[in-house]
């Protein structure tokens, strides 16, 4: 069976940036696989936390995932340090049987949309890329950004860009949305942000 390339959606956010998005399955095996691959292999380049308006959380793996597992609907990635894990709601979170999660909860905790995006400038060129999760009420639970050839590791804006950064982006293209590279990724000359 031929799988066809997942086309974009063309957004503009509240703040008039415009951002291409790439819709993901929501379903638990797939996001368990998608969140498993990037965290055990793009630790050391992604930068990732909630981006929400009035604030933006940035972090970075402190090392590899010593541990990754699924629980209640629940995934943890933790990173072996005391205190350093987090928890996002891929599934159904059923609660115990003495305290049963409610359904509106559920619905509500677990992630319902699941997307990669291309952030463009003005002229329409890609500046950052990335993959973000919302749950039930369309609240964002992370966003995932992906290295950019317009930043260095440090996150400082590079003197020129550094296209190899592109890798990671262009294998989850490949891997989960069986599209080719596109010359369009290398379209941009600076980096942007709104």
């Amino acid at each position: 069976m031929t799988r066809k390339p997942v086309e974009f959606q063309l957004l503009t956010s509240d703040s008039g940036n415009t951002c291409e998005i790439f819709p993901l399955p929501t379903d638990e095996a797939f996001l368990k696989e998608l969140l498993t691959y990037i965290f055990e292999t793009y630790w050391r380049e992604i930068v990732f936390g909630p981006m929400i308006q009035g604030g933006a959380f940035e972090f970075q793996c402190p090392n590899a995932p010593t541990k990754i597992k699924l629980f209640d609907g629940y995934l943890t990635v933790n990173f072996g340090n005391p205190g350093t894990h987090f928890h996002i709601c891929i599934g159904e979170n059923k609660g115990s049987p003495k305290k049963p999660t409610p359904g509106e909860l559920q619905r509500h905790r677990k992630t319902s949309q699941a997307e990669f995006f291309r952030n463009l400038d003005g002229s329409g060129a890609p500046v950052a890329w990335g993959a973000r999760f919302f749950n039930g009420k369309g609240e964002q639970q992370m966003s995932i950004f992906f290295p950019s050839p317009f930043l260095t590791d440090e996150q400082q804006i590079a003197e020129k860009p550094d296209w190899s950064r592109l890798a990671m982006w262009k294998d989850l293209s490949w891997r989960y949305l069986c599209r080719e590279p596109d010359p369009k990724d290398r379209s941009g000359t600076r980096f942007s942000h709104g």
